[in-house]
């Protein structure tokens, strides 16, 4: 898609964002995105066929950011290098505070999951849960290969870990936000991954 293509997709995209917290889910119309940005219905329709799929975006795109900072083949090139227990767990914190970042600029993300934007449906409910599922699974699969090369305990389930990881780590950003306190604060992020992991490193 060309520059200007991407730049107007996201323009629909955080104008309908902003909305559907706003106004709620059910309440926003492709109407009023289109107002809102002085353009045509069929601008959006050339990116997206209804209000869901502009939802679902936002969702795919937290997905795969997370996806790309949690590549299973940078971890495994970085541990064969065999670096110092002090480098792994910077490299590891560094990892999880940057999905945790992501999660954070996306405050509606972690709004879904609580059910707390009006006029959510069981479709909406249901690609909701294939996100989450989609991210449990991604953070498990780090932790086991952190497992396997002994830096985490060998007791440690990634499943589990991963799903208790994710769940703490959305209820803080949740309650920061209902809070209206900054939990786009980098230090924030990082003291939460620090907190939640140091637990399951074999030794530090």
């Amino acid at each position: 898609m060309p520059p200007k293509g991407e730049k107007r997709k996201q323009q629909i995209i955080d104008t309908a964002k902003d909305m559907f917290i706003n106004k709620g889910f059910q309440s926003t119309h492709i109407g009023q995105v289109c107002e809102h940005l002085d353009i045509a219905r069929g601008t959006v329709y050339q990116y997206f066929s209804n209000k869901k799929e502009i939802l679902f975006a936002i969702l795919d795109t937290v997905a795969e950011n997370i996806e790309d900072i949690l590549d299973p083949d940078d971890l495994s090139d970085f541990l064969e290098r065999k670096p110092e227990m002090e480098v792994i767990v910077k490299f590891v914190d560094d990892r999880i505070a940057s999905c945790l970042a992501v999660l954070s600029n996306e405050p509606i993300v972690i709004r879904l999951i609580y059910r707390d934007i009006i006029g959510i449906d069981e479709e909406v409910s249901d690609k909701v849960s294939v996100f989450l599922s989609k991210i449990i699974e991604i953070i498990s699969r780090e932790i086991e290969i952190l497992r396997d090369n002994n830096i985490f305990k060998k007791d440690v389930a990634p499943p589990i870990a991963a799903s208790m990881l994710v769940g703490a780590i959305m209820m803080i950003i949740y309650q920061y936000s209902k809070d209206k306190k900054d939990y786009l604060d980098k230090s924030v992020t990082k003291a939460m991954a620090i907190t939640y992991l140091h637990g399951v490193y074999e030794t530090l």
